[in-house]
């Protein structure tokens, strides 16, 4: 395993003290957090604009949630993209053309690891090493303090230029309460936990969640389980990875270049999903209460093939666990032995002061662009999306767009007061073209189209000089 002395050190500036700590200044340097899709990118682009980076990452490697060696990653063993090639690589590197229209986890996470080889990234970043905090020091700079990952070793602190947070949100499970669930006699496990179909061999399984995630698993629980139940809260639609022989996204993103006018899409995928998919209430799935694109979109060509042939049983909501079984809200009351909660995640800055995001009682940043902070134009976060296609492209401009965002602020502090008063009165606002539902599930839900062009708009009043 590769040692700090094959990277980069930070270098040692003027020692500084905040009350009884040491500081070490390290000059314009920026300080990232997280090695995962999008702090790669963010190293990659802020390195390219002329920037020192120190990247800290808590894991022996990169790659992130993709990497499933890491303690953190949500990464199961049938994991794929549920985004198309096309649509999940970042613009200036291309996946390999022989590589399927959606690569396994496997191949995800070479391809990160080939980024970060080719961009020479790793001699910027420091594995094994957790961030514990990140204050606000004088001037608009932050004091980083790090150890040793898994809490051993002496804290050390470091006063950097801008802050950028990559730390991912999709590590940390976000838990339901139920009554009785601590009285349950069943497993019960968050979909985190859950890693190849030997879990759920010969059991008698419930899944909780409709999102991608919990669809998987539920239709690896038809195939292996002795018994499948499928809880939702809501109908939903599914439609195939691959419509008229071609991935889904592609065939979305034909009728965005159209410019059909939304409701008109909404129309033919609602037309094209009842000739291909059919009523979905013969299958014992409840009627969708939303049009397409108003909620994140679910991809799956099996779940309503297994719920055809009765391996899978749609059921809704759970009420309540009692000791032995679980109700459901319409009164039913079914008996698994494995419980798998995929039921999301909660975005966690642990090393951050929320109020610092503009987050509220429930965690939501409110961020311009989910990526600047309002009145502290020193710190983004990087990669806080849900899209309706691949997240790679969008990380990508986005950190293209904080990169030059801190280049200017040097350069041409008059051109960044101008971006400042428009991020600190547009922080929060959507950048979805429909209304999408009000959950915790689409906090940070965008349609690609709408936000790259508010990137692109973000990147047009930035002027970035020669250096």
């Amino acid at each position: 395993m590769p040692t700090p002395a094959d990277y980069d050190t930070p270098a040692t500036g003027a020692t500084l003290w905040r009350g009884d700590r040491p500081v070490s200044d390290q000059g314009e340097n920026v300080c990232v957090i997280g090695a995962g899709a999008s702090g790669l990118c963010a190293v990659k682009n802020l390195r390219e604009q002329g920037f020192g980076v120190d990247c800290y990452e808590r894991e022996t490697g990169v790659g992130g949630a993709w990497n499933w060696r890491h303690d953190r990653s949500p990464v199961y063993a049938t994991t794929h993209l549920v985004s198309s090639k096309p649509f999940s690589q970042y613009p200036d590197f291309p996946m390999p053309d022989s590589w399927p229209d959606y690569p396994h986890h496997g191949q995800v996470l070479a391809y990160l690891e080939r980024y970060a080889d080719h961009f020479e990234l790793r001699r910027h970043i420091w594995f094994g090493t957790e961030v514990v905090r990140v204050e606000p020091a004088d001037g608009g700079r932050w004091d980083v303090t790090t150890r040793s990952a898994g809490g051993s070793g002496a804290e050390r602190t470091q006063r950097y230029a801008a802050v950028v947070v990559a730390n991912g949100h999709n590590w940390s499970p976000r838990m339901p309460e139920y009554e009785g669930l601590s009285d349950f006699t069943g497993q019960v496990i968050h979909a985190s936990a859950y890693h190849d179909a030997t879990q759920l061999r010969g059991r008698r399984v419930l899944v909780v969640g409709g999102g991608n995630t919990g669809c998987d698993i539920a239709v690896e629980a038809a195939q292996q389980a002795v018994r499948c139940w499928h809880s939702t809260r809501r109908g939903y639609w599914y439609p195939p990875k691959f419509l008229f022989g071609r991935p889904l996204d592609q065939i979305h993103a034909r009728a965005v270049a159209l410019r059909l006018p939304l409701r008109l899409r909404q129309w033919i995928f609602h037309l094209v999903l009842r000739l291909t998919v059919g009523d979905l209430t013969r299958f014992g799935l409840p009627v969708p209460d939303h049009r397409m694109y108003e909620t994140h979109p679910i991809v799956n060509s099996q779940l309503v093939y297994y719920a055809g042939h009765g391996a899978l049983i749609p059921v809704p909501d759970v009420a309540r666990f009692r000791r032995h079984s679980v109700e459901l809200v319409d009164g039913r009351e079914i008996d698994p032995d494995l419980v798998v909660l995929a039921t999301g995640y909660q975005p966690r800055f642990e090393f951050l002061d929320g109020q610092l995001l503009d987050a509220g009682a429930d965690g939501r940043p409110q961020l311009y662009l989910h990526a600047f902070a309002r009145n502290r134009p020193t710190l983004a976060v990087v990669g806080l999306l849900e899209a309706d296609s691949g997240i790679f492209p969008l990380v990508h401009w986005q950190s293209v767009a904080i990169a030059r965002w801190l280049r200017t602020r040097l350069a041409d502090p008059a051109a960044a007061a101008v971006l400042q008063a428009r991020i600190d009165s547009e922080a929060g606002a959507s950048w979805h073209e429909a209304d999408v539902a009000d959950s915790p599930r689409h906090w940070f839900e965008v349609s690609h189209l709408t936000y790259l062009r508010a990137l692109q708009s973000t990147l047009d009043s930035l002027e970035v000089p020669a250096r």
